[in-house]
């Protein structure tokens, strides 16, 4: 039995399917993925050499992430719960004040299923920026393990003996992978430098509701309202980057890299897959064209008229002067006549 279209209802028999079969596998392929890059060693770490008193990464070891001014808990707590709140304090403001632009229709499946516009919307907006952010993870992940970059403290974690590895000058290249003498954690994890994933993380979620706030929030009477929220969004991220370069945790390079990521992922997941956070519009139908007048209901067929070179010659003195507008102005008289004649 099919569903009658009612106004603001439709209806549709692959949304349920499309979500269980294809989001559903690829957020969970996305989350798997970014579990083997973070807690397994499923994918090695690149070893890179160094110099000799190389004074680049010399700095002295920060101590455990943990210990941090703004330590990963804080930032993954934050780039969480700060779009979360933002998206659902948005929508529900949207959907009970009409806003224009957020108003969808509700989703009838199988006859008995309805799917709210409201948390459809929610669901939608949650759903991309929790695959964001697992995507986020990956690229910084992935670029850290490919790269095998040092972080600035990575000599002060190594530890290497100088003596035994015989270095002379500071120009010696040391490419030994058992240089180090230090912690093994410690040192694998001061060879994930390049990009910064805090800083990755930080700007991907600050874009996001950036992006949100400007495209969905309107706010009358006031103009410094969403400057306001977007310029201390930013201003954390850039906090986060700033703060891992000042601890000697990661290089200024790292950090830069880092922001464009997270920015990038950011842009184009809100542009190219949820439509800067707007309801798609119908494409109108190209109006039709007017068709010219019409005769006791009978359209008039009019024919192109080709003007002959003696009556630009001639003028309108020459007798049969006049040119095309003269015919159709005798045409129409005729017509006028002889209510009867179609020609």
């Amino acid at each position: 039995m099919a569903v009658e279209e009612k106004p603001g209802v439709k209806s549709s028999s692959s949304i349920v399917p499309c979500f269980l079969f294809v989001e559903l596998v690829i957020m969970a392929g996305t989350v798997l993925l970014a579990y083997y890059f973070e807690y397994t060693d499923t994918f090695p770490v690149h070893i890179q050499g160094f110099f000799c008193y190389d004074k680049t990464f010399s700095k002295p070891y920060p101590g455990p992430d943990d210990t941090s001014k703004i330590p990963p808990v804080l930032i993954y707590s934050l780039v969480t719960a700060i779009p979360t709140l933002t998206i659902l304090v948005g929508e529900l403001c949207a959907f009970f004040t009409k806003a224009e632009g957020t108003q969808e229709k509700t989703i009838v499946t199988a006859d008995c299923c309805y799917f709210n516009p409201l948390l459809r919307r929610i669901i939608r907006f949650l759903g991309v920026y929790a695959f964001g952010l697992f995507t986020t993870t990956i690229f910084a992940n992935a670029g850290q393990v490919v790269t095998g970059n040092q972080t600035p403290h990575f000599l002060s974690a190594c530890r290497p003996n100088y003596t035994a590895l015989g270095c002379q000058s500071t120009m010696q290249y040391i490419t030994e992978r058992r240089a180090c003498t230090g912690n093994p954690l410690i040192v694998m994890s001061a060879r994930k430098s390049f990009p910064s994933k805090d800083a990755a993380l930080s700007v991907y979620s600050a874009v996001y509701t950036v992006m949100y706030v400007t495209l969905v929030f309107k706010t009358k009477g006031t103009r410094l309202t969403k400057p306001t929220i977007s310029l201390t969004l930013l201003c954390l991220a850039m906090l986060v980057g700033v703060v891992r370069v000042a601890e000697y945790r990661n290089h200024w390079a790292d950090v830069l890299a880092g922001f464009f990521t997270g920015g990038a992922i950011a842009v184009f997941l809100v542009t190219c897959v949820i439509n800067n956070f707007q309801q798609l519009q119908p494409s109108l139908p190209p109006p039709r064209p007017q068709r010219p007048e019409s005769v006791l209901g009978m359209p008039m067929v009019t024919l192109p008229c080709v003007e002959s070179p003696l009556e630009k010659l001639s003028g309108p003195q020459v007798r049969g002067g006049g040119g095309c507008e003269a015919r159709l102005c005798s045409q129409k008289r005729g017509r006028d006549t002889h209510p009867l004649s179609l020609t």
